[in-house]
């Protein structure tokens, strides 16, 4: 492929690498720019270089706040008054919380009656108002959308907003940043998929500074989404109507604006079970350190299972979060 239809496939997408460096610029004074890690253990363990993103030690625990905040920089002083609405499991949540006391805002966050305690508690104790559902029964954006409409509040969507996937694409814009510095180049990157703006933004920066690098979405096994909508070339939802312990990568279907970055730029989608996961979470407390949530750990998981063909390649691997509530992360780890 040619600079010139590589610069026009960047500018048919809904995001490009200009609006992550410009959420870099918004986000400069706020955000936390998490390093990039390598681990000797980790090496020798799957037998290729590896370097990780730790997102769990951005603001909120997660690279949540990223988007979130430059979604929310973006409204007009004069409808600040009216707040904010988000919908989220948890780190969205926390993510929007945190931003609007920042910015002085008000904000109401819809949160699944089953999400872990400890995010619900944390998003409260950011200042925000937190309005419970049943996932199985309710539909959260409904849910959202009339809470907004009623208090003439902005919705802030999770995933499928550009200005979203803009924040989170400085995630992947630090990366090549660091790779650059080193003087290596990433052939595979790797990130969690929920609805799919993390990977999405990340794909969309290192593709236009590595044009030939692996993008793989990451997701738990039977919550696959992403796996399957890239295969059949459309939004396909997943089939389970059970839990994972990945509770932050739970939704049905991709978004339409993520697929639609994600099914031009990312390659794969690659699984990890439960299991699997709770092997990385313990591996990650024990050689590398880290406290990662179960959805942030799937990628790794995939690695560590050996779903990646990672042999001489050097992988890069975002581990988006590190909210877990303590009694699960005490029966991971042990």
């Amino acid at each position: 492929m040619t600079q010139q239809s590589q610069a026009q496939q960047s500018q048919a997408l809904p995001v490009n690498s200009a609006d992550i460096d410009a959420a870099a610029r918004v986000l400069a004074a706020f955000a936390v720019r998490t390093p990039l890690l390598s681990s000797p253990a980790l090496d020798e363990r799957v037998g290729t270089r590896v370097f990780l993103k730790p997102e769990m030690l951005q603001r909120t625990g997660s690279f949540k706040f990223r988007g979130a905040f430059n979604r929310m920089s973006s409204i007009p002083e004069s409808a600040r008054g009216g707040g904010v609405v988000a919908f989220s499991s948890g780190n969205h949540a926390q993510g929007v919380a945190a931003a609007a006391r920042i910015l002085n805002m008000p904000a109401t966050i819809v949160m699944p009656a089953d999400a872990p305690l400890s995010k619900r508690e944390r998003t409260k104790a950011y200042g925000a108002e937190v309005v419970l559902y049943d996932r199985d029964r309710e539909d959260r954006e409904a849910i959202a959308r009339d809470i907004a409409d009623k208090r003439g509040a902005t919705l802030v969507r999770p995933y499928d907003d550009p200005l979203v996937i803009a924040g989170q694409g400085t995630v992947g814009r630090e990366i090549c940043e660091d790779m650059a510095a080193l003087g290596v180049a990433p052939d595979i990157v790797v990130a969690p998929a929920s609805g799919g703006g993390l990977v999405a933004g990340v794909a969309t920066a290192v593709k236009a500074r590595y044009p030939q690098a692996v993008l793989m979405s990451a997701e738990p096994e039977a919550f696959d989404d992403h796996a399957r909508s890239l295969r059949a070339g459309k939004r396909e939802p997943h089939a389970s109507k059970g839990r994972t312990i990945c509770d932050a990568l739970m939704a049905s279907i991709p978004g339409e604006l993520t697929f639609a970055i994600n099914s031009r730029l990312l390659s794969q989608g690659i699984t990890a079970s439960d299991a699997e996961v709770g092997i990385a979470v313990g591996f990650a407390f024990r050689e590398l350190k880290l406290v990662v949530e179960p959805g942030g750990a799937v990628g790794l998981a995939a690695l560590l299972a050996g779903h990646i063909e990672a042999a001489g390649k050097t992988v890069v691997i975002v581990l988006s979060g590190g909210n877990v509530d303590a009694d699960l992360y005490a029966r991971l780890i042990n």
